[in-house]
């Protein structure tokens, strides 16, 4: 018999008992419910009314209410006549309560009254007594049914219980030894499953599959090993250094370019704990640490170029961590089998951007020596000791004085940049008061604000601190933020500065009203020579830029916030002093 028909006659045969015993349960329930409703309806009501007209009949000659509350419960009792004999002994207390009425001072009637009252009593009474014991039969029948039902119920679900999970379990947990063995590779391993059900006939193909795969051992395993030697002889010719780990970190491989770097020998690199290695070893360690903000897309990790001695002079490398995943035959999930590790050689690179950054510090510093002498020329052409200037030559001075300064500013911020890039900031950090900062920069761009009668709405919290701060550096900051704001606010528009003390410093904020910064390019806001696809190319696209070198060299913090159509907000933060 297959296993899915044994599965659906079993499970069926319980389902069908369970059915039926909640059937049975249901019907003697619904069974009682009627016995217990019919003694509250029927006899429990017309017990009450007597109670009340017995009580009724005493008063009767000393509450004239009585009257009425005994004619009200009478009422009710003539339409609650359920029981032989009831509706007799009701009309007897009607007639007897009518000849009272007649007859109030009738000794004999009230009498008569109270033994009507008793035998309507006694007549509900035996009712509830039968309907008990109706009530009783039914509970026992029930408990028969129910109980006969249950067991037969237990002892199918206990035969289920002990034979369906070894019948189903026991094959499929050989089954699962035996392909954890060829997972092993031990391709000798054989299934022996008798009958011919499912189980059957997987062991029949599971043999078939082992075998197959014994022959395609033995006839590929030489194979294997030629292949293993060519990649061994690929990583060993790479000419840039390559080092492989597995899961655990333990060193798989690693080619000559790498062993010459570490400076430790092969047979102490393979086989070996990276971690245990890194103790003692400071590049191991350098390649093997994971710095915060490294690109991780694609299984691909970078961090920043490494200085090692290399081939008798200093080097720069790149580190890239590649991780290695796999998706195992028959499996849907990636599983992390190891990393790489990849080192490239940017020397040439490196000595490249020293050269163009030495270029242009000394281009920058040389421009700035005739930049002043034009400037120096123009104040004597403006000067009225020169002669009078006509309306031309004074636009032309004009638009050569504007050039001078966008000269000396690009030259100013190419020499800032090259200073960043040596890593030679000079930075004079002391205690600063903010309010000083904002004073100094509020001055710097008055011109450019007025010309554009622009609004500034500054917004100072009393009594900030001091912040640890290059009041030069940090001012220039600000100028370039309350630069940008002006350059894209538009004409009598409004631009809002704030000083808020944060608990640990001051931030400072610089809020326009512009057209606001795209999402795809606000990541992009601080790099080097960006600017904003579409906006004025007045710059060089340095000055964020050298503005957050200045702030994070002093320990602070940098960012923007903005929304297309809202305005930019630009803001530092600084430590107290």
């Amino acid at each position: 018999m297959k296993i899915k028909t044994k599965l659906r006659l079993g499970l069926g045969v319980l389902f069908l008992m369970i059915l039926a015993l909640s059937l049975i349960a249901a019907r003697y329930i619904y069974v009682l419910k009627e016995d217990t409703e019919n003694i509250l309806q029927d006899n429990y009501k017309t017990l009450d009314y007597t109670r009340s007209m017995f009580l009724a009949i005493d008063q009767i000659h000393t509450d004239p209410k009585a009257w009425n509350e005994f004619e009200q419960n009478l009422t009710s009792q003539q339409a609650n006549v359920t029981e032989p004999g009831e509706e007799q002994v009701t009309g007897e207390i009607v007639n007897h309560y009518n000849a009272l009425k007649k007859d109030t001072y009738n000794q004999e009637l009230p009498v008569l009254i109270r033994n009507d009252l008793a035998e309507l009593t006694r007549v509900n009474m035996e009712a509830i007594r039968a309907k008990s014991d109706k009530a009783l039969t039914t509970v026992q029948a029930a408990f028969i049914w129910i109980a006969l039902t249950g067991t037969i119920c237990f002892l199918i679900a206990l035969t289920l219980l002990i034979n369906l999970p070894g019948n189903i379990g026991n094959p499929i947990r050989e089954l699962t030894e035996s392909i954890r063995a060829i997972a092993a590779k031990n391709y000798a391993e054989r299934l022996h499953f008798a009958g011919k059900d499912e189980f059957g006939e997987l062991a029949s193909s599971f043999n078939t599959m082992a075998e197959k795969l014994e022959e395609y051992d033995n006839s590929n395993l030489s194979q294997i090993l030629v292949e293993k030697k060519r990649i061994e002889a690929l990583i060993n010719n790479m000419h840039e250094p390559v080092i492989g780990l597995d899961e655990n970190q333990k060193i798989l491989f690693a080619n000559d370019q790498a062993v010459k770097i570490t400076g430790i020998a092969i047979s102490d690199l393979l086989g070996k704990s990276a971690v245990e290695l890194a103790a003692e070893n400071d590049l191991m360690r350098a390649l093997i640490h994971e710095k915060g903000g490294e690109n991780q897309s694609n299984g691909h990790k970078s961090g920043s170029s490494l200085k090692i001695y290399a081939d008798d002079k200093e080097s720069y490398f790149e580190k890239e961590m590649v991780d290695i995943t796999i998706v195992p035959t028959g499996e849907r999930v990636k599983k992390f089998i190891g990393q790489v590790i990849l080192l490239k050689n940017i020397t040439p690179f490196k000595e490249l951007d020293f050269a163009k950054t030495n270029f242009i510090a000394t281009v920058s510093h040389e421009l700035k020596t005739p930049i002043a002498s034009i400037k120096m020329s123009l104040q004597l052409l403006e000067s009225q000791h020169t002669g009078t200037l006509n309306e031309d030559q004074k636009q032309l001075m004009l638009s050569i004085k504007e050039d001078s300064d966008r000269l000396l500013k690009i030259t100013g911020e190419l020499l800032n940049m090259s200073q960043v890039e040596t890593g030679n900031i000079q930075l004079n950090i002391q205690q600063s008061s903010p309010y000083a900062i904002l004073k100094y920069a509020l001055d710097a761009v008055k011109t450019s604000v007025d010309q554009k009668q622009i609004d500034l709405v500054v917004q100072a919290d009393d009594e900030l601190a001091d912040v640890k701060a290059d009041m030069e550096k940090t001012a220039w900051v600000l100028i370039n933020f309350l630069t940008n704001a002006v350059r894209y606010s538009q004409q009598e528009s409004k631009i809002h500065i704030q000083l808020t003390g944060t608990g640990q410093g001051v931030k400072f904020l610089v809020r326009d009203e512009g057209k606001g910064i795209d999402s795809r390019y606000r990541g992009k806001i601080f790099d080097r020579y960006f600017q904003v696809p579409g906006s004025s190319k007045t710059g060089t696209g340095l000055g964020l830029a050298i503005s957050k070198e200045f702030i994070e060299a002093q320990g602070g913090s940098i960012g923007v916030t903005s929304e297309i159509g809202m305005g930019s907000t630009f803001y530092f933060e600084l430590a107290a002093a």
